[in-house]
Parts: structure tokens; sequence; C-alpha cells
């Protein structure tokens, strides 16, 4: 509301403005308690803190030249922790106006001014320091400024809401904070813990930090050498790639890295890289470290990698990104939107590379990330065209490149699960078949026949089985026949087959059996809702009014001569129809059992009958 938005009100009357109240206790409990997610995170900004302290004093006192240093000294058995640096420290008036104002950031305001070298502040919503409240019983501050040297001041608070600064003798300019941890924070005061948290946090950092009289981040990320100018051999900088991912991987060993380098509206700079362990096409384990000036601010930033790059992880930095309030997730503005796009292409157009400079790399990949890189080829069409004659398909006769699936202008892809007919048909045929039940294979050869005058024989839909069964004219009276002879309930077709040595072959009508799951009464159990409504709204134009075909082979020699002896009147011998009817079965893998289809052990003691007929001695007159 406006303050001459009088016409809101029935009198007509505008009421007095008021100030809203805030409950001091209540909003520091929030933001304290609340805001973070962990309390390793209170480490985080306090450095940050010092960090924009020694990047303050570059920007404000000419006679700053020696080098900054943050160092963190941790006591376990005492159960405190000091972060210590030579920045540019605080007077009394900035304790009160910026240490103890919430939200007053010294930091925010000094980037505002564009001075060079304020890009490297990190600071933005002046409320890092109420992180120490988090994990600290007690908080004591002891500081000089460059602006007073000699002068010494002391911060002391216990809760974060009342505080008390008192003179202290001149100390070196710069701050010193003293945290006395509460008992549920304690093991933060172990070194491990805290070493592992420095080189993870702070790995970017440009001002050097010190804990246990090491350098934590003493080696700078290698896009750094060619962002600033030095000359580094090739080979050199690659195997500095390859060592910064194997540092910063935390669950795989990287195959190879892609380097990032700023591009269009996008300042990210940093790698991903390839991880090595084997992925399914579901599998996702995308992970990216956001670092904003040098502080990791995200690190599961996974949504700025493509979500069909499963396989991939990475480090970037960036300036442009906007952190959130917490400094623990990234705003998703043009900026992030920028940054995302700017990943996917540099990826793509890193792969590419890999394909054609490192094909020991690629190999690698491709073994890896096969099924996975099956279904990233059908997000992006630059992608398809890189991948098309890479990948491998899995098919009846093992893994095979697309190029050796095709047969007389023909892929065949079986769309069952493997053991089904189709296994039976393709061995006879000796021909491979595409398994379409695998991730992706289904879709990545419909895509690679398009435009290619290929023919894709999807078998078990009524299109594919045409395609491959061609049909035949036969009387309805010898259809009936052969109905009453060899089938169980099964569509008979008159067939004429690719291969004349398979006399018939059952085939489940696949799109009906998926109908049939999806109207099932438990595929809500299943499926999200959602899905299934999409599904059955798809399955519901397909007709499952027949379940099974028996294709029968008009150009095989036994059925030819089965029919013949009909035609002719001749009592067709019990064992030649047993045979048969045993070989329908015998070809028919377990699992897909015909309704009304004897049990298999009575028609293999039909098969050994038919077997002892024929060898039994004639009689003769």
């Amino acid at each position: 509301m406006t303050e001459n938005s009088s016409n809101d009100f029935d009198d007509g009357t505008a009421p007095a403005l008021q100030t809203t109240q805030v409950h001091l206790d209540g909003l520091f409990d929030v933001l304290a308690k609340h805001l973070y997610s962990t309390p390793v995170v209170a480490i985080r900004e306090l450095i940050q803190n010092a960090h924009d302290s020694i990047s303050r004093r570059r920007l404000e006192d000419p006679g700053f030249t020696e080098p900054g240093r943050i160092d963190v000294i941790a006591d376990d058995a005492a159960q405190t922790l000091i972060i210590r640096d030579n920045g540019s420290g605080l007077t009394e008036q900035e304790l009160h106006r910026f240490l103890a104002t919430l939200g007053n950031g010294y930091t925010r305001q000094l980037r505002a001014t564009g001075q060079e070298g304020s890009e490297e502040l990190i600071g933005l919503f002046g409320l890092g320091f109420l992180s120490a409240f988090v994990v600290a019983e007690q908080v004591l501050v002891n500081t000089t400024s460059y602006q007073s040297t000699g002068e010494g001041w002391r911060y002391l608070s216990t809760d974060g809401r009342r505080y008390a600064v008192q003179p202290i003798p001149a100390r070196p300019v710069g701050t010193e904070i003293h945290l006395a941890m509460r008992n549920d924070f304690n093991h933060l005061c172990s070194g491990g813990v805290l070493k592992k948290v420095l080189g993870r946090y702070c790995a970017l950092l440009r001002e050097p930090l010190w804990f246990d009289d090491e350098c934590v981040n003493a080696d700078p990320p290698p896009w750094r050498a060619t962002q600033d100018g030095v000359v580094v051999h090739p080979a050199v900088l690659q195997r500095q790639r390859m060592a910064f991912a194997t540092r910063m991987e935390r669950h795989f060993e990287p195959i190879c890295v892609i380097p990032i380098e700023p591009e269009g509206d996008s300042d990210a700079r940093g790698l991903l890289w390839v991880q090595d362990g084997a992925t399914y096409g579901t599998s996702d384990n995308r992970h990216l470290s956001v670092y904003v000036r040098g502080m990791l601010l995200d690190d599961e930033a996974r949504d700025l990698i493509p979500v069909w790059a499963g396989f991939i992880g990475g480090v970037i930095e960036s300036n442009a990104l906007t952190p959130t309030a917490s400094r623990e997730d990234l705003q998703r503005d043009d900026a992030y939107t920028a940054v995302r796009a700017h990943l996917k292409s540099a990826l793509i157009k890193g792969l590419a590379s890999l394909a054609q400079e490192q094909a020991p790399a690629w190999s690698r990949l491709l073994t890896r990330h096969n099924e996975a890189l099956l279904g990233a080829a059908l997000c992006e069409d630059e992608l398809f065209a890189m991948l098309q004659d890479a990948v491998r398909i899995s098919t009846s006769q093992g893994d095979l490149p697309v190029r050796s699936l095709v047969r007389d202008g023909r892929i065949h892809l079986s769309l069952g699960q493997s053991g089904g007919f189709e296994d039976v048909l393709f061995r006879a045929l000796q021909v491979p078949v595409a398994r379409g039940d695998r991730y992706a294979v289904a879709g990545f050869l419909r895509e690679y026949v398009r435009d290619r005058g290929v023919l894709l024989v999807e078998i078990g839909t009524a299109t594919g089985n045409a395609r491959m069964f061609r049909a035949a004219d036969l009387p309805e009276s010898e259809i009936a026949w052969l109905r009453t002879q060899l089938a169980w309930g099964e569509l008979v077709v008159p067939a004429r087959f690719v291969s004349p040595e398979l006399p018939l072959i059952a085939v489940p009508d696949r799109e009906a059996q998926l109908k049939a799951r999806l109207e099932a009464d438990d595929a809500s159990k299943r499926m999200a809702g959602a899905a299934l409504s999409l599904a059955r709204a798809f399955t519901k134009r397909i007709d499952a009014s027949v379940s099974a075909r028996l294709y029968i082979n008009l150009d095989n020699p036994a059925i030819q001569a089965l029919l013949q002896s009909h035609r002719e009147g001749r009592a067709v011998p019990a064992h030649a129809v047993a045979l048969l009817r045993s070989f329908k079965v015998i070809m028919a893998p377990g699992g897909e059992e015909l309704e009304g289809q004897p049990p298999l052990v009575d028609l293999l003691n039909d098969f050994n009958g038919a077997v002892a007929a024929l060898c039994a001695p004639t009689t003769r007159n």
C-alpha cells in the first residue's frame, strides 16, 4: 500500500503509516539457528570475512604490500578455534556498525563502488558473522584497524544479542576471532575434520590459508595459470588438470577432463571430468562444486550440468552467480541460466574434442558409459551426429556397432525382454536383433534409420511382424484345418518367412501385452499417476483383441508336406502333427505359454512318441 492509496479504505481517510516492529530475539533465532543447513558453514563464513578483510585492505591501504595471510588454529582439548587475518581490521565505530548490525555488510558497499579489485570481495548480505553463534557459546574478537594502528578493540558476546566493546593494547593490524565451541560442535576443533573442511571449502581462495603449518590452498586451480597469462606447456597443463580433478572428485577416478573457459554471457571457468565408475542409462552421478570468488558456495549444483550427463563431475568458479542469503545455494537468475547453457555447450564440444584428439580416453569413456551415451544422443542433435557410429547396441549376438545391425537394408529390433520368441527367431535366421528392452536402444535406432533408407523392423508389433512375415494366401478351409491341428487359441496367419527352414512360430503381441499391463488394477502401484495416464492414453489406440499369432511358413517343406496330405485326403500321420506342435512349444521360451497349451511334459511325451513311431520297424505284407 502506498501513502496516498486512501481509496483502499471505506471511509476515504488516509491513516497514519505505522512502523513494522522487529522482535529481535525471534529474528535472531531464525537467522542464527535456521539460516544455515550445517554448522560447517560457520567456519566458511568466518574465513570468508577474513578473506574480504584482506581484499579490503589491498583496496584502501596503499602501504599494504605484504602477502595476505589467514591462519586457523584449533585446540581440540580446550574446544576452541581461532581465525586470524592480516586484513584491514576494524575501528570501534566499525565494530558497532558492521560486526554488531545485522544485514549491514561493508563488503557489499565496497563492491558497489566498482573499484579495481573489488570483484574479489566475497561477502554480500552482512550475515556471515552471525553464523559464529551457531557453533560457539562465546565469541571474542580482537582487532586493530589500519586506520588507527595505535589502538586495539575487543568485542565479546555470548549470544549475539548483547555484546560489549572495550579498548585493548594495539596488536598487529588485522582481526583475530576466538570461538569457545559449544559441546555439540567441538568436533570442528578436531584437526582431521577441520583439515578436510578447509580443503574443500577454501581450495580456491586466492589469499593463503594456513592450518597446522600447512598452506591449505597452496596449489591454485589449473585454469588460473592460463587466466593469469602464465605460459604452461600443454602436456604439463593436462597433467595439472588431471591431478586437480583427481583431488576434487570424491567418488570416482576421472577418465579425462574438459576445460571450461568463459563463453558468451557466462564468466564460468573450471573443469568438468568424465567419471570412471561404470554407469547405466538411468544412473545419475552428476555433481558440481561451484565457487563464487574463490569460496565454495554450492557443493551439489548438479542442475547446472545437463540431465543426460549422469557420468560428469566438475568444479567451476564464477563471480556472476548470485548466492542465496545462506550462501549454500544459487539464485535461479539470468546468470544461472547463462552458466547452465555454457556448461552444456562446453561439454558437447569437449566430448567431440576427446573423440578426435584423445583416442584412449574416448575408448574408455565409450566402454564405461555406452548406455548413458545412447540416451544422451537422443537429447542433443550434435551428440547424435557424433555418437551414431561410435556407441554399441546390445543385440542377440552381443554388443555391436549400429552399422553391423544392417542386413539387406533392414535393422531388426525386439521390443520384448531377453529370452523372448525373438531370440529363437533370429537365431534361426542368423541375423542380429537389437534388444529394445535396453535403455534408449529403441529410440536411438528409430532416430538412426531416419533419412538413411534403412528399414527398422520392430518384431512383436503388428507393423514389424507384417514386414518380417510376408502375408500369403490360403483358403479359409485350410486355415481352419491348420488351426485345429497346430493352434491353441492363436490367430493362424499363413506367411512366407525370410528363412524357409523355420516351419512356424508363435508370436505374442507385445503391444497387447503392454496394454494389459498398463490397464491392470495394480498398475497404479508401479507407476506414477501422471505417467500412467499418459501411457494409457497411448495404449487406448492399440487393438488387443489378438494376444498372439501363429505364423505358418508356406515355404517350409514340412508345412508343404502337411498341407499336401490334407489336400489329397490322406490321413495325416499323428506323429507329424505331434512333432510340429512340440516344436512350436520348444521354440517358445519359458514364461510365454499360451492359454490352452498342454503342459510341457505332455508335449515332450508326444515328441518322444513321434520319434519312436518313426523309428519303429515297418510291417511287410
